[in-house]
Formats: structure tokens, C-alpha cells, sequence
């Protein structure tokens, strides 16, 4: 259940815990009942946990940290992941008038700070800039990643929803060993616009956000979602897997070695994504999934 991100990167399970709507955000659990649900996640093998420092309107990490408290022995047997660059306004956040975007040095130093108290942790295992920002500077974001690297604040840098060209800028002036983008046999962009060529090309193992297209394989009754659930559940019995698992394993046999963020709170569900992880489809029932989604045979 284990997989490196990158050649010299961390080693996190092949399912990776969203933790997005585990706050105010959606589920609102007490930390008592997040701390169930990281045991779960542990006891299953899955010992990443993917968070953003505005989620929960920059809540959730610390009611994800009030919960390790609890069991000060789980921060030893888990990675944090987590994001920064996004500034959402909100009145836990009165000094941002309008939504944007901060990747200066000092920005992401102090995310980086507020994280760690957020978590009760003296190390983040990896941080990612959440969104580019059309005024980024890659060598100022370097050098904050170094800053960190050094302190020991940071372990490991990533990006999320970075397109390849702005990996590839970022990647030339500090080592990042993963790309977190959202992919789904209902979002099929980053197999062919170069995204997941880049993660090949530099041995990156990308992270992948909303695998299940946000449950909307399952609830939209359009004549694309029919075609792909009458193909998909065509293949249920042959290998013994439900509908959200061989979606996460069609996206999991991609040679990149995709690695699904999964937000449920659902035991079973989470039993399922690590199950799926242990499957990997063959070509021509992937092929079958890709032309019920795309409406047309492969050119």
C-alpha cells in the first residue's frame, strides 16, 4: 500500500485521505470522531492525510490537529500533506478583501508557521502551492521551499493544478516530487494535455483530486455518465469490484502510478479505494471506460 512520489520524495500509501470535508466544510466531526476516522484510515494502510490551509475557511487543520492531540503517538505514523497560496476571504481571514493568490516568500513562510501550529507538529511532510498564480515567481518560491527545507519545517514540495510548462519552470529551480490534479473518467485533461507526460518525463508520481469527479458519476443522468455506467458495470463481475472501485483503478493503471485523494467519510468506502488499489485493469477493459466517456473510438 506504499508508493514513492518521487525518486528522492516520501513514500505514502497508494490512497491518499482527503480530509477537505471532514470540517465545517462538510462532515463537521468533533476531534473525537476525526480521530476514529484517522484510525480507520491507518488500520486500512492509508497513512497520508491531504490538507489546505483554507479549508474549512482555515479551520480544519486545527480541528485535525485538536484530534491528534488526543493520541499524541499517531504523528510518528502518518504524512501531512498541505497546501498554501490560495487566500479565501472570510472573517478568519478579514485582511483579504477579494480571493487571490500569494506565493511570495513570506506568504508561504508564515502558511507554513500557522500550519504547524494548526497541526501541533514540528514538520509538514509535504507542502504544495495550491493554485499558479499568474504573478508567481518560481525562483521566490524556491527559495522559500529552501528556507524550509533547511529549518526542517518542510520535508518534501509539491504543486497542485499546475499545468506541465508551470511544473516544468518551478521543477528547474527546486525539486518537487509530485503534481496534485484533478483527474476522473469525467475529467480526462491531464491525460492529454501533457500533464501526466511531464509526471513520466521527471519520474513524478502525480496526486489526484476528485477521482470520482466529485460523486457526479453517480448521480447525473446524462448520456455520457449512462454510457460509461454501462460499461463500467458490465465489468463489476469480473473482477469482483464495485463501481467506485474499478473507476479508481481504471485512474490507478495509468503507467504514471496516479495516486487517488479520496474526501469520503464512509468506512466502507474508504475499505473499498484500498481494495481497488490492488487492482489493475486490462488494456482493452481501459480502453472500453475512455470510449464510453469520450463517445468515440480511439482515433
Amino acid at each position: 500500500m506504499k508508493i514513492k512520489l518521487s525518486e528522492k520524495g516520501p513514500e505514502v500509501s497508494k490512497i491518499i485521505a482527503g480530509v477537505m470535508s471532514w470540517g465545517v466544510w462538510g462532515s463537521n466531526l468533533d476531534p473525537q470522531a476525526m480521530l476514529g476516522l484517522i484510525n480507520h484510515y491507518i488500520d486500512l494502510g492509508v497513512n497520508t492525510f491531504d490538507h489546505a490551509d483554507i479549508y474549512g475557511h482555515y479551520t480544519t487543520e486545527e480541528a485535525f490537529g485538536n484530534a491528534l492531540k488526543l493520541d499524541s503517538s499517531l504523528r510518528s505514523k502518518m504524512k501531512l500533506i498541505t497546501k498554501c497560496g490560495i487566500n479565501l476571504t472570510t472573517p478568519n481571514r478579514p485582511q483579504f478583501k477579494i480571493k487571490s493568490y500569494s506565493t511570495d516568500k513570506e506568504h508561504i513562510l508564515k502558511s507554513v508557521d500557522k500550519s504547524l501550529e494548526n497541526f501541533n507538529s514540528d514538520y509538514i511532510d509535504v507542502l504544495l502551492i495550491h493554485r499558479p498564480s499568474p504573478l508567481m515567481n518560481p525562483h521566490e518560491i524556491a527559495e522559500a521551499f529552501s528556507t524550509l527545507k533547511e529549518s526542517g519545517k518542510v520535508l518534501f514540495f509539491g504543486v497542485s493544478n499546475f499545468t506541465a510548462s508551470q511544473f516544468d519552470v518551478l521543477n528547474s529551480c527546486i525539486e518537487l516530487c509530485t503534481n496534485q490534479v484533478e483527474a476522473s473518467i469525467l475529467h480526462l485533461n491531464p491525460f492529454l494535455d501533457g500533464t501526466f507526460d511531464t509526471c513520466l518525463k521527471n519520474k513524478i508520481v502525480p496526486t489526484i483530486w476528485s477521482p470520482l469527479a466529485g460523486g457526479k458519476v453517480f448521480k447525473e443522468a446524462d448520456d455520457r455518465v449512462a454510457r460509461i455506467l454501462k460499461v463500467v458495470k458490465g465489468l463489476e463481475s469480473k473482477y469482483d469490484l464495485h463501481l467506485d472501485q474499478i473507476l479508481l483503478s481504471w485512474l490507478m493503471t495509468h503507467p504514471a502510478k496516479l495516486v487517488p485523494v479520496i474526501g469520503t467519510v464512509n468506512k466502507g468506502r474508504i475499505s473499498n479505494a484500498v481494495a481497488a488499489a490492488k487492482v489493475k485493469l486490462e488494456n482493452e477493459d481501459w480502453f472500453k471506460i475512455w470510449e464510453a466517456s469520450t463517445g468515440t473510438e480511439v482515433p
